[in-house]
């Protein structure tokens, strides 16, 4: 089997809430904390997988979306010392070709780099491209696979081209980042190459008019493209989803369906009895048309015909009962259209 992998992943380094999509109705959003959340999206090359048959030379793009705190204290097992090569273990074990960071200082994103020498990155602080020391919102990319066309970064308030601006009673600036065409031009995909965009937003923690604002400017960027561009977004989604799909009900396979809540708070399945009378709770209150996806804060939405999810997981990976992060990655799958060729040579360099 041939695969070919783009990917892209996201850290985040403070306690973060995410918005739950729904189906059909406008969700409220979770105040749950997030210290480190793992999203990992794959867009693959397969030559077969279930029932489907796949042309042996199509293309794929994967993306890998991790959060990471440094909210935690020194001694800790869950400083961001003691987890930092877990978290490089877990990323380069998936080789994606994009990585979107979250809430990342400066110091761990420079530490991510460092291990991994084939990314580029993109992004600045929220506080604006001449700090350094405040968070980020990062997208590295393999650069030998990934040409950058554009990228741009807006904040989510009232004045979203300026730099370190609040609004709506948010406690801190938020901002998203995007880029198109992590390949206009797939590398080693034969002409006319294959172009999306992805968007890494990072939503306002504490005050729920700021996110539903966030949302509603960020999902008004979504809007503004060209309907046949295809969109990847990590982070919260606060509206109705329209065409924007959640990745985890589309699969065609998907892999620990009963880890129905993705963060576990470094416990792993060691929960405890209290989060699960919560969720139980939780799930009385939800909507019965609504679905158990309700329960989980982190999300991988996309849009366009091109991209095809086929496989959806939650990953437990873990050492000795120590994870990467308070929440297990998400792993999804997605195949690109059969007239998206990977050429001659970038098949034998991949295989070799």
């Amino acid at each position: 089997m041939h695969k070919r992998f783009i990917s892209l992943c996201k850290i985040n380094m403070r306690n973060y809430c995410l918005t739950c999509p729904s189906s059909r109705l406008t969700c409220q959003l979770d105040t749950s904390p997030l210290d480190v959340l793992f999203y990992i999206v794959q867009f693959q090359l397969i030559s077969k997988l279930t029932s489907i048959s796949i042309p042996e030379k199509q293309a794929a793009i994967s993306a890998t979306f991790p959060y990471l705190t440094v909210y935690q204290a020194e001694d800790s097992p869950n400083s961001w010392d003691r987890r930092k090569d877990l978290c490089v273990t877990v990323i380069s074990s998936y080789s994606p070709m994009i990585l979107c960071t979250q809430q990342g200082v400066k110091s761990q994103l420079d530490y991510l780099q460092q291990c991994l020498p084939g990314y580029e990155r993109f992004g600045i602080s929220r506080k604006g491209p001449e700090d350094t020391s405040d968070q980020h919102c990062t997208i590295f990319y393999e650069k030998e696979k990934i040409e950058l066309i554009e990228g741009g970064t807006f904040w989510l308030s009232e004045s979203p081209s300026v730099p370190g601006s609040m609004s709506w009673g948010s406690t801190e600036p938020c901002i998203s980042t995007w880029a198109i065409s992590f390949s206009s031009f797939l590398k080693g995909v034969e002409p006319p190459g294959f172009s999306f965009q992805i968007v890494n937003t990072n939503m306002d923690e504490l005050s729920p008019r700021a996110r539903r604002r966030g949302a509603l400017l960020t999902w008004q960027h979504i809007a503004s493209l060209p309907p046949n561009l295809p969109v990847l977004y990590c982070g919260g989604e606060h509206g109705v989803v329209g065409d924007m799909r959640d990745a985890w009900p589309n699969a065609r396979v998907r892999k620990n369906v009963s880890l129905i809540r993705t963060y576990h708070g470094f416990k792993g399945d060691k929960q405890g009895a209290l989060e699960f009378l919560k969720l139980i709770f939780r799930a009385l209150c939800l909507c019965w048309d609504r679905q158990t996806q309700d329960l989980q804060v982190d999300w991988i939405l996309f849009r366009g015909r091109s991209l095809i999810p086929v496989s959806c997981e939650v990953v437990s990976d873990n050492v000795d009962g120590y994870y990467p992060s308070s929440h297990y990655p998400i792993f999804a799958e997605f195949m690109l259209p059969r007239t998206v060729i990977l050429t001659e040579t970038s098949t034998q360099d991949h295989q070799s």
